[in-house]
Parts: structure tokens; sequence; C-alpha cells
């Protein structure tokens, strides 16, 4: 039997070695939970959750090639494309997102990069999200170092830019955008004092040591990530993706568990993928760690459980969302 890991590994770190992180995927599942949920306990409320919403302000008709995506377009998956969204429409959305309990909205474009036009009306909902009194996140792709430093005098709270898979399997995924490009915009987004949001997905045909390298690298950021979303691939007609193998429950719980105890202090997501998991597994993710979410049906484009079955799971297990 693999030997417990001493729970010293509280302690915050940056400079992690693969083979310590494989050796956390290796621990019996319910060693590996406990501590898992004795780091957890350490930094937050184990029966709170953090409520996000996303929407989507620009939908479709991206030139990245991303496998998993039915807005690349690269891949025939009958999505209806929008052009971006009246900033009236946002303002109703994040307003609707408030009044179910959500404390941040989340808005994402599907662009390469955005244009400085672009991010002008970007910018302009950012303002009137937070005088609604959210905290306001954008996914809008590759950023340069001005964009983000315009996006942070704004007043926006968080920059999502996942990482998605280890940088060996990358390019299985990818093509169109570089790995160090997606490093490239962290950075931008760290030194303009924005939270960083970047997690990744699993179910893409990764192996295990692919899941130890994207955790490798999240965790060796300075500072950890302040939301790791971690998405189970949602399959969508049309794109490569579309016959991939059903991902393990116990390895995404797993995957979870070395998250929380790897950043202790960060917010992890069970984002994209809720929809095909049980309350069963959903309950265990949360007791691995996981303490945020997206409310609402949808997330961009992609089907995410409705509002009143996540709050009657909270009420199940004696979460309150936050």
């Amino acid at each position: 039997m693999t030997a417990a890991v001493p729970m010293q590994v509280m302690e915050f770190r940056y400079n992690w070695r693969r083979d310590e992180i494989q050796a956390f995927f290796e621990l019996p599942f319910a060693d590996l939970l406990f501590q898992a949920q004795q780091v957890h306990r350490t930094y937050f409320d184990p029966n709170r959750v953090q409520v996000s919403t996303l929407l989507s302000i620009k939908t479709g008709r991206c030139p990245e090639d991303c496998a998993y995506c039915p807005q690349s377009v690269h891949f025939d998956t009958g999505l209806q494309t929008e052009a971006l969204l009246p900033l009236d429409q946002v303002i109703d959305s994040a307003r609707r997102a408030k009044q179910n309990g959500s404390s941040r909205f989340c808005m994402g474009a599907a662009w390469r990069s955005p244009k400085d036009k672009d991010l002008d009306q970007v910018i302009a909902m950012v303002q009137a999200v937070k005088a609604e009194g959210l905290e306001t996140c954008l996914t809008l792709g590759m950023l340069t170092r001005q964009q983000a430093q315009r996006l942070k005098d704004s007043g926006l709270d968080y920059y999502n830019h996942n990482l998605d898979t280890s940088p060996e399997y990358y390019p299985t995924i990818i093509s169109t955008r570089t790995y160090q490009d997606r490093l490239a915009t962290l950075a931008h987004v760290r030194a303009a004092g924005i939270h960083v949001c970047c997690g990744g997905i699993l179910g893409m045909g990764e192996s295990r040591q692919d899941r130890v390298g994207l955790l490798h690298t999240l965790v060796n950021q300075r500072p950890h990530p302040e939301s790791v979303p971690i998405n189970q691939l949602v399959r969508v007609e049309g794109t490569p993706l579309a016959m991939a193998e059903d991902f393990d429950a116990f390895e995404f719980v797993r995957t979870l568990a070395v998250a929380r105890i790897l950043m202790p202090k960060s917010y992890l997501r069970l984002s994209a993928g809720r929809e095909a998991m049980s309350d069963a597994v959903q309950a265990l993710c949360f007791l691995a760690g996981a303490n945020s979410i997206f409310y609402g049906e949808k997330l961009l484009t992609t089907p995410n459980p409705d509002t009143q079955h996540d709050q009657a799971l909270f009420t199940k297990l004696g979460i309150q969302p936050q």
C-alpha cells in the first residue's frame, strides 16, 4: 500500500516536481480525499461554495482549432453565431444572475484576441456589471500587456485563460496557438494585477501523466491562480473529440483532490461537464475540495444543470452558496 504523503505539504510551494505530484495520484482514494479535505478545511469553510454565472457575449466563428470547441470556425457543429451582445442585454443577464445567487459574472467572447475597438465595448460591460454589485471575469483569448492593463484600469477582477492540458499533449488538441502564447497572456494578466483564472479540461484522451503535467504547470506559477476551473470534456458533435471515451469519475475526483492539496487557497471550480455527473459524483468533488461552480443552464454554448437542480443539491449537502 502506498504510504500517505505527510501533511506538511500544506505549505505553499512553487517548485513541485512531477514525481511528487504523481505520488498523490497513486494514494489510496480514501487517503487522498482525507488529505484534500484537511487542506480544504484549513483555508475554506467546507460547506460554502462560490457561485458564478457565465455568459457568451460573442458566439462562434473563432479562428482557433481547439479540438473540443463547438465555436471553432474549423468545425461544423450547427452552432448559431452571434455578434457582440448589446450592453443592455448583458446588464439584464447580470441582474438575473445576481437574483439567482451568483456573486461573480463571467463574460466570454469567441476571439483569438480582442481588437482594441472591441475592448472598448467590453470595458463598458465590465463597468456596468460591477455597478450591479458583482465581481467580474472575462475570457477573450490572448491579450497584450497594454490590453491587460486597460482591463485592470476598468476594474476587472478576474481574467480566465485556461492551459487546457499538459505542454506535451497540448499540440494534439490545438495547433493555432502555442502553449507559450497562453503562458504569455497569463503573465500579462498577472503583471497588470488582475486575478488569474486558469485550469484545464479532463477527458480529452490525455494520460494521467498529462494531468500531472497540467497541475505541475499550474502549481509552479507564482502566485497560484486564484481560481482554477477543472472541466470535464463535453463531447459536441462535429468536433474532433465528439467520440472521445467516457472519462472515469474517480480519476476526475482524484485530479480535483490533488489540485486542492497543491493549491490550498485557490478556488477550485467544478466547471463544464457537470450535467453528465450524478449528484453523488458532484458530492465527492465538493468533498475533494471543489468550492466553486457555475449557475445557469448553459456554459457559453454547452449545457449545464439548471439553477433549481443545483439549489436542491446544495440543500441535500448542507452547502451554502456565496
